[in-house]
């Protein structure tokens, strides 16, 4: 039986999930979403998600992007045709009346020839939000920016953030998987304080390891606060062994706000591009 790629984009407020990944017991994004699709699908078992980015418990997303491979007789029992905008419209329709009020999907698409979520993908780009007001949080924004009790110092915040920039090995800033690279190209880090007087850094990279997007805002605050000078948190990417002095900023200040993709006739060429295994070059002469 022929299956069919669908691209989900999607958004979810992350306080009551254990994370993006399927866990038996625990209520994660790709659960709901995965039991959703199997029941109007009926499906049994129900289809796998691959996702752009797994994020963490309390973490959220505006601009999350999966995949799923479901089989086109599953989609025609359904009375969904893919070909057909009004067939996805359908299943759309369908997936909101569904799933929980913390997880929507706002389109739904059939996947362009090449597509994977995870590995076709250009860079993600992540927000973190932080107030230092000194009453706190407002109350309507607190699962989604993090007091800070101390005054923090923009132009520290981004003086530090230079020294993180380019592609190196962050194993100071994550935590540690078997067989897998802490290599990655962090191509932007840097601060603002909005409108409503939030500090929000922007963190972009071709792909980020575990914890890292907090732990690299958990080294900027000490810093933006004072307690550390501006290039400790270089100095710590440059010994690449994790440091207690760094801590991991809370999840529930984080959201990943896109993912970006090549052209169409690149998706194929980057997923296979992405599979390698890096390294950093040999510099010694």
């Amino acid at each position: 039986m022929n299956d069919v790629r669908l691209r989900l984009d999607l958004a979810y407020e992350g306080t009551d999930f254990s994370g993006w990944a399927r866990q038996p017991g625990r209520r994660t994004v790709q659960g709901e979403i995965e039991s959703a699709l199997a029941k109007i699908l009926r499906l049994d078992p129900g289809p796998s998600l691959t996702v752009a980015g797994r994020t963490d418990a309390g973490v959220h997303a505006r601009g999350q992007v999966a995949h799923v491979d479901v089989p086109l007789g599953g989609l025609e029992t359904a009375g969904i045709d893919p070909g057909a905008a009004e067939g996805l419209a359908r299943l759309l329709r369908r997936l909101g009346g569904l799933l929980p009020p913390d997880i929507r999907i706002f389109r739904v698409s059939v996947a362009l020839e090449g597509f994977d979520a995870r590995f076709s993908a250009l860079s993600r780009r992540y927000a973190y939000r932080v107030s230092d007001a000194p009453g706190g949080v407002d109350p309507l924004r607190r699962r989604e920016v993090l007091w800070h009790h101390r005054p923090l110092d923009l132009g520290l915040l981004n003086r530090a953030a230079v020294h993180l920039l380019g592609e190196h090995d962050f194993a100071a800033f994550c935590k540690r998987r078997d067989g897998a690279t802490t290599i990655r190209e962090l191509q932007r880090l840097d601060w603002i304080r909005d409108a409503e007087g939030h500090l929000v850094a922007t963190v972009v990279a071709d792909a980020f390891c575990h914890s890292m997007v907090r732990a690299l805002v958990g080294s900027l605050l000490v810093v933006g606060d004072g307690r550390r000078p501006a290039e400790w948190p270089g100095q710590v990417l440059a010994a690449a062994v994790r440091d207690s002095g760094v801590g991991v900023a809370p999840a529930h200040g984080l959201c990943l706000e896109e993912v970006r993709y090549p052209a169409a006739e690149e998706l194929a060429r980057r997923a296979q591009l992405t599979r390698r295994v890096r390294t950093l070059p040999d510099l010694r002469p």
